[in-house]
């Protein structure tokens, strides 16, 4: 989290990951010419940067839609959802790249207007063969300038996270745009079965993964509804040895799903959603005190669910009790930011 708005927040990590961005754009871009080079000696440089945007672009757009199920499947691919945004506008970059060039190549050179052209060179929109598939990469390269341009925080702040959220879900859109796009183009100028093929491999591993990160999701929900409520209200979540030192345990039930956090010999609990992107507070940590949602660094003080000062981001909080060694929390939410007392874990309680 930033005090104040910032274009870039360049702290070691988002380096690192820049780095071995661009290294990969490099790589890719060296590879891929010099292939198409060997294989088409008589490609233009025009054709040969087409062909290498595209390819990058596309192929960028599968890692980005894949980078939100890999991360609710194992944590460990935590650090790319952290960074998602910039590969999200380097991706876009890398479109207008290939949109502009495309745009200059094939429409460019007439007396009519070029984006007039893009729609109206080709009116075979009731023929599947024939459809003009360029417009539709035009559409979908809209949709990306649209969320590399909001995709800083000081838009989400601004629209709302409901209304950016919203926007960026215009993702999947935008990909099955190109989808289609990129496969009316292959059946009208190539006859190798090969780039049909690889497109259906990439998008059955985003289905795949998708399903199974749903699958995953489904599972910790259905978890939840077999939690009864004892008399005074409160559920019985599990023992307390199942919550290790600065981590929490997530209790999903039918209405919400609660983190209870466990640290300097203290139990909270506040609602797992974190109010920057929806990130699950529950598979973050304390870190100098505060719950530190995985996904961006939004943190939350554990007693109350705010934001320390001077941020004012606020998650509900929920009464927790111990008994014994066994954790208990109630289901009755508190409105945003109220205090509840932790329970208190004995000096005595040994950790297995």
């Amino acid at each position: 989290m930033s005090a104040s708005y910032q274009a870039i927040l360049w702290n070691r990590q988002k380096k690192i990951y820049d780095t071995i961005l661009v290294s990969f754009l490099l790589l890719y871009a060296i590879l891929f010419v010099s292939v198409n080079l060997i294989i088409h000696p008589e490609i233009t440089f025009e054709t040969l940067l087409i062909r290498t945007t595209a390819t990058l672009a596309f192929l960028l757009l599968h890692i980005i839609l894949m980078i939100g199920p890999l991360a609710r499947l194992h944590p460990v691919f935590l650090p790319l959802l952290y960074n998602r945004r910039h590969l999200g506008v380097t991706m876009f970059c890398v479109a207008a790249i290939h949109g502009i060039f495309s745009i200059i190549q094939f429409h460019a050179l007439g007396n009519v207007h070029p984006l007039v052209s893009l729609f109206l060179s080709n009116t075979h929109y009731g023929s599947l063969p024939y459809f003009p598939f360029q417009a539709l990469g035009f559409l979908a390269l809209i949709i990306f300038m649209l969320m590399a341009v909001t995709s800083h925080d000081f838009w989400l702040e601004n629209l709302s996270p409901k209304v950016w959220k919203t926007l960026h879900m215009g993702v999947y859109l935008a990909y099955a745009l190109v989808l289609m796009h990129v496969m009316l183009g292959v059946i009208q100028y190539e006859t190798s079965p090969v780039l049909v093929v690889l497109l259906g491999l990439g998008l059955l591993l985003l289905l795949g993964l998708h399903v199974a990160a749903s699958r995953k999701e489904h599972q910790k929900d259905q978890e939840g509804f077999a939690y009864n409520p004892e008399a005074d209200g409160f559920i019985r979540v599990c023992a307390l040895d199942e919550i290790a030192e600065n981590r929490a345990k997530i209790v999903s039930l039918p209405e919400e799903r609660i983190a209870i956090f466990r640290y300097a010999n203290h139990l909270s609990a506040v609602s797992n959603v974190c109010k920057h992107q929806n990130g699950p507070l529950g598979e973050g940590r304390i870190i100098d005190g505060c719950i530190t949602c995985p996904w961006h660094g939004y943190q939350y003080l554990p007693h109350n669910g705010s934001s320390p000062p001077p941020f004012k981001e606020k998650v509900a909080t929920y009464d927790v009790k111990l008994v014994g060694r066994t954790v208990y929390v109630h289901p009755k939410a508190y409105p945003e930011g109220t205090e509840r007392p932790p329970a208190v874990v004995p000096t005595n309680t040994i950790m297995i």
